[in-house]
């Protein structure tokens, strides 16, 4: 294997701030351009003699700011603006269709019914996407409105819910990861330390992501932000290149590891995926309180989720294996980036006592009475008071205010379906339909988990398929009589968990499919095989580990 040095030169932005091109690519089944992602320099001093390159003096190379983008100027176009027409008028005629054309059931009053035709349509164009998911959700929001389905200060009395402030504040905390570039030292600390060989490296970057996890609450922002310029790198330097035949070397297992793995980590801890705080949310909105959620989350979650990391890279290096098995130069070239790198700059000193005191007061604050929300506020104060992020910072993470918009939509719908009986109504239909069939709890519980789980082939996104399906699958588990809590947590989980069935399913579905090391076919056949591996799991040392909880 050839020597190489991985790439510290150039920082990659948060991906996540625009979502709308990666939805355009999974849309297409196009891979993302190279151009798009960060440049990836070679070879140590021996390498640069046999290329004809200058040595490269050691000298401590400053990160590149968040905010900056990579220098590729090849993207073909910009997305169209305006509507789509087709998504446009199925998204409308979903609506329609309930409001003027299915039966309404005699105890569900009009104003519900036509709620419920506003609700749907807006989760129709979530899913199909005619416009910006931030975009479509403030059309229905105004639709709402419009037709005075909503009050104005019902509309948007959601946009004042502290669970969605701290999603918001948590991206300003992912931003501060990368513009540090603590996220990236990290994970080279855990290259230099297992990276003697590949599956060593492998175990390397998937423990890396679970310690980051829970301060950055983005797989897609992990993905693209951290860990694949990492794996770029090293899978060139060894003659793994994207989009050709030497991809199966080292770049197509490190890439197909990581991508399963991800969602483990995700799933491990509330604030490391946007969509866990909206799933307990939109409990909330059902009655369904989950006490103490961080460290509930956390003790539900840690068993059944570290087995499944653990896991992970060593059946896709059994059943994906690597043609390259031995990487003995990484640990080295780590130790060369690391010094390159300097050391931790003062920055990154307040950035790691930021996220200890944050994660500290998410786990005791129920003690102490702070809550969670304000605890990310005391963090985001520090970090702006310190000079790591100023509100420039804040003002062009995108993907936050995004979040903010939509997801304050769809929780402030939600919540008046369930206050006017919708999703009552909904749940007593699945009840009479599972009691026809005289299903036990556990039985209902197994059948409800895994078509929540399959549906998720007819998404693009996790948080399109909370929107839409949680509540009212949770509505089902209630009225099946599986154990509240229980119910709330292990749909949860599951939305981590299918982020991986496919090459579109969720935004790090894009980055790491956009990369070139993958196979459309190997996507679909490894992420099948890897949620059967995650279910066997899962559902084994979860059964015991949640019984021992008290959960049932």
């Amino acid at each position: 294997m050839e020597s190489l040095r991985i790439a510290v030169s150039h920082r990659p932005p948060l991906l996540l701030a625009a979502p709308h091109q990666h939805q355009l690519r999974r849309r297409s089944h196009l891979p993302v351009p190279l151009s798009s992602l960060p440049h990836t320099s070679l070879s140590l001093s021996s390498s640069r003699h046999r290329l004809g390159l200058a040595p490269t003096p050691l000298r401590r190379i400053p990160p590149l700011l968040a905010s900056q983008t990579p220098g590729g100027t090849d993207d073909p176009s910009p997305p169209p603006a305006g509507v789509k027409l087709v998504p446009l008028l199925v998204s409308l005629a979903v609506g329609l269709a309930v409001r003027f054309l299915a039966p309404r059931p005699p105890e569900v009053s009009p104003q519900a019914w036509q709620r419920l035709s506003v609700f749907l349509s807006t989760i129709a164009g979530l899913v199909l996407g005619p416009l910006p998911v931030g975009a479509w959700a403030f059309l229905g929001l105004t639709a709402a409105v419009a037709t005075h389905t909503l009050p104005f200060a019902a509309a948007f009395s959601a946009f004042t819910n502290e669970v969605i402030w701290l999603i918001v504040i948590s991206f300003f905390f992912a931003r501060g990861f990368v513009k540090t570039g603590l996220g990236d030292r990290i994970a080279t600390y855990f290259v230099k330390w297992l990276g003697g060989s590949t599956l060593g490296l492998s175990y390397g970057l998937t423990i890396s992501e679970a310690f980051i996890a829970p301060a950055m609450p983005s797989t897609t922002a992990r993905a693209g932000g951290v860990f694949l310029p990492i794996i770029k790198s090293l899978s060139l330097s060894a003659g793994s290149k994207p989009n050709h035949p030497s991809s199966r070397k080292l770049g197509s297992y490190l890439v197909m590891s990581q991508f399963q793995a991800a969602g483990n980590s995700s799933a491990l801890f509330l604030t490391a995926a946007a969509q866990n705080l909206l799933c307990l949310k939109l409990a909330e909105e059902l009655g369904v309180i989950v006490a103490n959620p961080w460290v509930a989350w956390f003790k539900a979650a840690s068993l059944p989720a570290i087995a499944s990391l653990l896991a992970t890279p060593y059946f896709l290096y059994k059943i994906f294996p690597p043609e390259t098995k031995d990487t003995p130069d990484a640990p080295a070239l780590a130790a060369e980036k690391l010094e390159r790198m300097g050391p931790v700059t003062k920055n990154e000193w307040v950035m790691i006592g930021t996220m200890l005191l944050a994660v500290s007061l998410w786990v005791f604050g129920d003690v102490i009475g702070v809550s969670s929300v304000v605890a990310a506020m005391l963090g985001l104060s520090i970090l702006l008071l310190l000079g790591v992020l100023d509100w420039d910072d804040c003002l062009n993470e995108k993907s936050a205010w995004d979040t903010l918009a939509w997801f304050a939509v769809l929780v402030g719908m939600a919540g008046q379906l369930t206050n006017l009986g919708i999703v009552s109504w909904m749940s007593s239909c699945v009840a009479k339909l599972l009691e026809s069939f005289s299903l036990s709890w556990p039985a209902a519980f197994c059948v409800l988990e895994a078509s929540y789980f399959l549906i998720h082939y007819l998404f693009a996104s996790q948080t399109g398929h909370v929107g839409a399906l949680y509540s009212a699958f949770l509505a089902m588990h209630v009225a099946a009589g599986v154990p509240r809590v229980l119910s709330a947590l292990a749909l949860a989980f599951n939305t981590n968990l299918f982020g991986a069935l496919t090459h579109y399913s969720s935004g790090q579905a894009a980055v790491y499919f956009g990369a070139g090391y993958l196979e459309l076919p190997d996507v679909f056949r490894m992420g099948f095989v890897t949620a059967l591996i995650n279910v066997l799991i899962w559902g084994v040392v979860g059964t015991f580990w949640w019984k021992l909880l008290g959960l049932y």
